[in-house]
């Protein structure tokens, strides 16, 4: 604890009293979270600049004080805003939030960590930027680096993310300022339009792991199409989306369809609109089979919908209309393509009909079709958070989506995130190993397939629980767990993993890991930065 206090009072001296928090609230604020448990740090310091960075990192080296960096905090189903042990200062980057350069001409911009997604939407569209950026659906004010270190996904053809990052700035654990690719030599003028530089290509080593603190990264961005539509297409029975895979997937290999799809199962659309229903449940869970039948009549979605967009001249985007109708007709998909001028009509009978059943269920879908064209060209929408809420006792907040949280809100959701090759029998498969396990333990599986790239689908699987029922929350650490290790069994490894598997990804006799391990300690001989994070087995901090 000595060593702890010095850190401390050398932080104070760095930074001053209102940016080292060490006061009960804020400790529980970022100690909130939607996984099953949470950790409770030493503090939260905030630097502003690169330079402080790298001071509070040498300081925690000489001190031995273990740091946990964050960009804003907001990784739901992952750990959110914590750290995997109680006792690391929280390093929060969110106040380092400038957008340093924008290229209209080259289509990129350069951020820090704080950046979120709404600040850069607002930013291209207040300049009238003719460049969109790639959103997910985690919210407006997620920060865009965070999510990219994560190597998630969006929705654009941008949207595999980390392919458009050209070059980072970085502190490594002795305090080094670091930038890759041609970023380290002074001259460059190339360091944002190729992002390998010369020699070995480190950037990866600092995705998903514990090596060192990224400051500020270069990030492509997608130029505007002169059209856009999405589609959408549905198919009634569970086992005809494999087809529909198998149909899509050389439209996605050929590079008719360049944007990343979202195959979701009845449970995750449904879940975009409503809370569980307690009532009609009757006590029941998972949600009996009559009543999921009733929410998916009422919603007007089958067993599993495919959305997508189009981008392109309208030459392009005609050309790719046709051959996703000749692809799919084959198979038992009913496919809705939309543009604006067909969204306009539609607002405009759900008007006339307001006040009735078709009304209602008209202007909710014109609603939905507003948010996805917004997140297709890069605006960020809250509303896609819903599905967090799904079994939290106080349903949707009242001024829901607009400051939506789920840490805070206390929702419970843990997410296990499998790769498979794009087969329509994968699909199947990864879905019957996952879903006997969800009805044993009393939840509803609402999944989503995503086709991250060309050859591959992202799975989400979500476990969300009553974070207010002791029992549930027992129930879902099992359920997550089972699922965990029969996908890992299958070969469908994870993506991306929360905190709580972290430990697992290293059977402790696996050459990998032990190659990242001295990787590790050769930059972090202390092992400050994160330990534990997405590291070899063995190695505590100090």
């Amino acid at each position: 604890m000595a060593a702890a206090g010095e850190a401390l009072a050398a932080w104070r001296r760095l930074l001053g009293e209102d940016r080292v928090l060490v006061d009960a609230p804020t400790l529980d604020r970022y100690a909130a979270s939607t996984s099953s448990w949470s950790t409770r740090p030493l503090a939260i310091l905030r630097p502003v600049s690169t330079d402080e960075v790298a001071q509070v990192v040498r300081t925690a080296t000489e001190h031995r004080v273990p740091l946990y960096p964050i960009s804003a905090g907001r990784n739901w189903g992952y750990g959110d805003a914590c750290a995997l042990a109680d006792g690391h200062a929280i390093v929060d980057l969110s106040r380092m939030n400038r957008i340093l350069e924008v290229d209209a001409t080259l289509a990129y911009v350069v951020i820090e960590p704080g950046v979120t997604q709404q600040q850069l939407s607002r930013y291209l569209l207040e300049h009238d930027l003719p460049l969109w950026m790639d959103c997910t659906g985690a919210g407006p004010d997620t920060s865009l680096m965070g999510n990219i270190l994560e190597r998630g996904f969006g929705h654009s053809p941008y949207g595999n993310r980390f392919q458009n990052v050209a070059g980072m700035e970085l502190v490594l654990a002795d305090g080094d300022v670091v930038h890759t690719g041609f970023g380290h030599y002074p001259s460059s003028v190339n360091r944002r339009v190729y992002p390998y530089g010369v020699g070995p290509y480190v950037d990866g080593l600092f995705t998903q792991s514990n090596m060192g603190i990224v400051t500020s990264l270069g990030l492509w961005l997608m130029p505007k199409t002169e059209a856009l539509n999405h589609f959408l297409c549905m198919v009634q029975e569970h086992q005809d989306i494999a087809p529909i895979i198998d149909a899509l997937r050389p439209l996605r290999l050929d590079g008719t369809l360049r944007s990343i799809l979202h195959i979701g199962n009845d449970l995750r659309v449904i879940s975009g609109g409503t809370t569980f229903p307690r009532e009609l449940a009757g006590g029941q869970v998972p949600l009996p089979e009559a009543v999921r039948q009733q929410l998916r009549a009422a919603a007007g979605v089958g067993a599993w919908t495919v959305s997508g967009a189009l981008y392109g001249s309208n030459d392009q985007v005609a050309a790719a209309r046709r051959a996703v109708r000749r692809a799919l007709a084959p198979t038992r998909a009913r496919v809705q393509f939309l543009d604006e001028r067909k969204l306009n009509l539609a607002d405009t009978a759900a008007r006339l009909l307001k006040g009735t059943g078709m009304g209602r269920r008209l202007a909710a879908k014109v609603a939905l079709g507003r948010s996805l064209f917004e997140m297709n060209r890069g605006i960020p929408n809250g509303r896609f958070l819903a599905g967090a809420y799904w079994r939290r006792r106080g349903g949707l907040p009242a001024d829901f989506p607009a400051n939506a949280n789920p840490a805070l809100d206390r929702c419970g959701m843990l997410w296990v995130s499998p790769v498979l090759p794009m087969r329509g029998e994968d699909l199947l498969r990864v879905h019957a190993l996952a879903a006997p396990i969800f009805s044993t333990h009393g939840f509803d599986l609402f999944v989503t397939f995503s086709m991250i790239n060309e050859r591959a689908l992202g799975g989400v699987l979500t476990v969300a629980y009553d974070a207010e029922d002791p029992a549930e929350v027992a129930r879902a650490r099992l359920c997550y767990r089972q699922v965990f290790e029969t996908m890992m069994a299958a070969g469908y490894i994870p993506y991306r993993v929360g905190l709580q598997s972290m430990a697992d990804l290293d059977n402790g006799d696996d050459a990998y890991w032990r190659m990242v391990g001295r990787i590790k300690a050769a930059l972090d001989p202390a092992n400050i930065i994160a330990p534990g994070r997405y590291s070899a087995r063995g190695r505590p901090p100090g």
